[in-house]
């Protein structure tokens, strides 16, 4: 997982992604979002929205996937997907990037 400045964290557990993801409230133009990147490739970005988050879901290393984005995300839904990505299991996250 990557923090707002650029650290990567192996293998997150789930108080150290809230830790990261609480940090989108120092968000800035140069360092705009937070993500979690699965050794399959698909990654998952987050970015400050108000009060909710948008996200940013994409295939790194399949060019032909098109990313897709999904708005108005809870922080709390924001960290199931992320522990879902974790896990590698990423059929709910395209399902509802898909919808």
């Amino acid at each position: 997982m990557t923090d707002l400045s650029g650290t990567s964290v192996d293998e997150p557990d789930e108080a150290t992604m809230r830790t990261i993801l609480d940090g989108l409230a120092d968000a800035d133009d140069e360092h705009p979002d937070v993500s979690l990147t699965h050794e399959n490739g698909w990654s998952l970005s987050a970015f400050p929205s108000g009060e909710l988050l948008w996200l940013l879901w994409e295939n790194l290393d399949d060019p032909d996937a098109p990313p897709r984005q999904l708005s108005g995300v809870s922080k709390d839904e924001v960290l199931r997907l992320f522990g879902l990505l974790a896990t590698g299991d990423t059929a709910e996250i395209e399902r509802l990037a898909s919808s």
